[in-house]
């Protein structure tokens, strides 16, 4: 079978990791909206929301001509040409940025108003789902015209984007559960998204940031918060 030779399994390994580090926005934002939901409709919202996320890719795969020519540009403005991809991105990041930043004002406003910040606010299960469609679009996107830039064979993206998608549903709930239960984690998970949405725009725009300097900014914020979170449960015993 073609697909087992060791430069293809190579190529799987190497694309599905490069999937789940890419699909890390994907579940915090996900743990995020699916956290204001009741309890019994949480797992329900991640599942959903990360099965259609599968279907988004799965379909783009099938379609790598027309994600080719989302590259092409649509329009110029002031010389400046402006494809498909780059409104996507552009509205992609503007979006992300505008939900996170409301997202962190409401837990500015409920602390100042005396409210516990675990209070759920009213959230209809289907709105849930279109912002979780929203943003599955945009992430999908972005996850597939990387994977046909990291690997021409359709066979190993399509495996390698069931494999990640796998070890994201697997894993979404220990996730979910860890940033709703720690507030600090939840605003550094929200400052995240922040950053995401900037990079997704400047993106937009050709700036390109190397996705390697916001991921390791990313895991170092992540160790020191994790850090925080281990001295203030040790401060906490000793009392």
């Amino acid at each position: 079978m073609e697909l087992l030779t060791p430069d293809k399994i190579i190529a799987i390994l190497t694309l599905t990791l490069m999937e789940i580090v890419l699909g890390i926005d994907n579940i915090v934002f996900l743990s995020i909206v699916a956290g204001k939901l009741p309890k019994n409709q949480q797992a329900k919202a991640r599942n959903l929301g990360l099965t259609l996320a599968l279907g988004f890719r799965i379909g783009l795969l099938f379609a790598v001509t027309w994600i080719a020519s989302l590259t092409n540009a649509l329009f110029t403005v002031f010389d400046f040409a402006i494809s498909g991809r780059d409104l996507i991105m552009l509205g992609g990041g503007l979006f992300l940025i505008a939900k996170s930043t409301s997202e962190i004002h409401g837990k500015i406003e409920g602390a100042e108003d005396g409210h516990s910040g675990s209070e759920k606010e009213k959230v209809s299960f289907w709105g849930v789902i279109v912002q979780l469609i929203l943003l599955d679009i945009i992430f999908s996107v972005d996850s597939i015209v990387t994977a046909v830039g990291l690997s021409g064979h359709f066979e190993v993206m399509v495996v390698a984007v069931l494999l990640s998608m796998i070890v994201m549903l697997i894993f979404s709930g220990a996730v979910s559960d860890f940033i709703n239960e720690h507030p600090t984690m939840k605003i550094l998970a929200l400052s995240f998204l922040i950053m995401i949405g900037a990079m997704l725009f400047a993106d937009g725009l050709h700036f390109h940031i190397p996705k390697g300097y916001v991921y390791f900014s990313m895991a170092f914020s992540l160790g020191v918060e994790l850090i925080n979170l281990r001295i203030r449960k040790a401060a906490s015993k000793k009392r």
